[in-house]
């Protein structure tokens, strides 16, 4: 189970990796109660408030999200007789309608020189060149980059931690520029608000009028989690992919 929230556009076909293998949901009544399951754990007379439906509806969705391992249920600690539900899998993303964005592949990959010596330019062509294969089959992989970014800001939290957020932050952007992924500017601490110019992960994507950084995403995420010890979500606000010159996240408490 995803233990951040992670944001979900709008999808033709969702995934969701469950301990029988990977399932895939088109029915809409099912994809919204799964887009509230992935905020929080809801009792039955929840889902039934805040989707319209009848409760006999609702029940055969639920039952048949449960009998594909998407979703599981609990005793409601407050009253035996209730069950609370909650995702039991983890989101992998889905299959979108989305128009191809493949119209200048060909002339960016050729702008490369594929002989400099230098790791990071093939680095970064075959990263954009990944994502673009699969945006153009309607494929859409964000989740799995959010929660790859989540495990390594795990690991890396470890070289960058210090109980001060000043010098949490320095250690953050020395890290960021060494490893040639952009440079990190600060905006503000209070609120938490970071700028990243010439980012490795989304500065030669396309644009696609929405945030792209799932990786980055995820590991600012887990990273400051841990430092503040709660939930935190860092909130892509700005992306290269959006058209912008830089990429801004913003550090929130989950609620």
């Amino acid at each position: 189970m995803n233990a951040m929230k992670f944001e979900k556009e709008e999808l033709a076909v969702e995934m969701y990796a469950t301990p029988g293998g990977i399932r895939t949901v088109d029915s809409q009544v099912r994809k919204i109660i799964l887009s509230m399951l992935l905020e929080r754990e809801m009792s039955f007379d929840e889902i039934v408030a805040s989707l319209g439906k009848a409760k006999s509806t609702v029940s055969v969705h639920l039952k048949g999200l449960a009998r594909e391992e998407i979703i599981g249920s609990r005793e409601d600690s407050d009253d035996a007789r209730k069950k609370i539900f909650f995702i039991r899998s983890s989101y992998l993303g889905g299959l979108s309608k989305r128009k191809k964005v493949d119209r200048d592949m060909e002339e960016y990959i050729s702008s490369y020189a594929l002989g400099s010596g230098d790791p990071f330019t093939f680095l970064r062509l075959m990263f954009r060149t990944f994502r673009v294969s699969l945006l153009n089959e309607g494929i859409e992989i964000d989740p799995v980059l959010h929660d790859a970014g989540m495990k390594v800001g795990e690991v890396l939290y470890r070289k960058v931690a210090d109980p001060d957020i000043g010098g949490l932050l320095d250690n953050l952007s020395a890290f960021w520029k060494a490893q040639s992924l952009g440079k990190m500017e600060i905006e503000s601490v209070e609120p938490l608000a970071i700028r990243i110019y010439d980012c490795f992960e989304c500065q030669d994507l396309p644009i696609l009028g929405r945030p792209a950084c799932a990786f980055d995403s995820g590991i600012l995420t887990t990273i400051f989690s841990k430092h503040f010890d709660k939930g935190m979500n860092a909130i892509e606000t700005n992306c290269y992919a959006m058209g912008d010159d830089h990429c801004r996240f913003e550090v929130k408490q989950i609620c």
